[in-house]
């Protein structure tokens, strides 16, 4: 009964920014987590950045010092900031949400292309 929704993808130059969203609707207050994963065409999906319910974030080591997990708990929406985006990052980047009986909601995705 989660329903997660991304916006913010788009076109950027390496080595800049781009901010995602993702805001939940519908039995949101069980959530523990909310997470971004990724997947290239071609790839396998991955997770990129996750944060419990507590605030402990997890990122992949291919964004340490680059991407931020955040949220706005009165807006019900969890960001993902990217910094010095690369080529690499190129991808549709998903949200998903747990909940606390162990059902995973995810999002439609939206889609991150990174030029060079």
């Amino acid at each position: 009964h989660v329903h997660p929704v991304e916006s913010g993808g788009g076109l950027v130059q390496a080595g800049g920014s781009l901010r995602l969203s993702c805001a939940a609707s519908g039995s949101i207050f069980s959530l523990t987590a909310m997470g971004w994963y990724r997947q290239a065409q071609g790839k396998q999906r991955e997770l990129v950045a996750r944060m419990t319910r507590s605030g402990s974030p997890y990122y992949a080591d291919s964004v340490k010092g680059r991407f931020t997990i955040y949220r706005d708990n009165a807006k019900h929406t969890v960001y993902l900031q990217m910094n010095r985006l690369k080529a690499e990052d190129t991808a549709d980047y998903e949200c998903t949400g747990d909940s606390d009986c162990g059902v995973s909601y995810w999002g439609p995705g939206t889609q991150v292309a990174v030029s060079v």
